[in-house]
């Protein structure tokens, strides 16, 4: 994908989440090690923060977004297209936000070592 999309790129920039499948090693799982070599090279690793990402929301919306919208046949790329739109016009016009379950109190505790202690 990468040389199809960008074959001029000398580096491309990827953001991704701390999944372990989303690591340098897994490419030399999927290809021979020259080529695994030379991807990773091409790569520039960028990770978010393991708690609260914003690739997290993402993901959670893309959830929402198969679920509401893609849980059907859908005939081809035009009606696709059109299906989304009207979902997202949909959505925006809501306002619709996520909503974390994550509080401070929860954060306090999960993420003790982060944060100080008065004593």
């Amino acid at each position: 994908m990468s040389d199809t999309h960008f074959p001029d790129a000398k580096k491309i920039c990827l953001v991704q989440d701390n999944l372990n499948t989303h690591k340098p090693a897994s490419l030399y799982e999927a290809f021979p090690a020259a080529e695994a070599r030379r991807l990773v090279e091409r790569f520039e690793w960028h990770y978010t923060p393991k708690h609260v990402s914003w690739l997290d929301m993402a993901e959670s919306e893309l959830g929402v977004l198969s679920s509401q919208c893609l849980g059907r046949r859908i005939p081809d790329k035009q009606t696709l297209i059109v299906e989304v739109a009207a979902w997202e016009k949909d959505r925006n016009k809501r306002h619709t936000k996520a909503d974390w379950q994550f509080t401070t109190a929860d954060a306090r505790i999960k993420l003790k070592r982060l944060y100080p202690r008065f004593e």
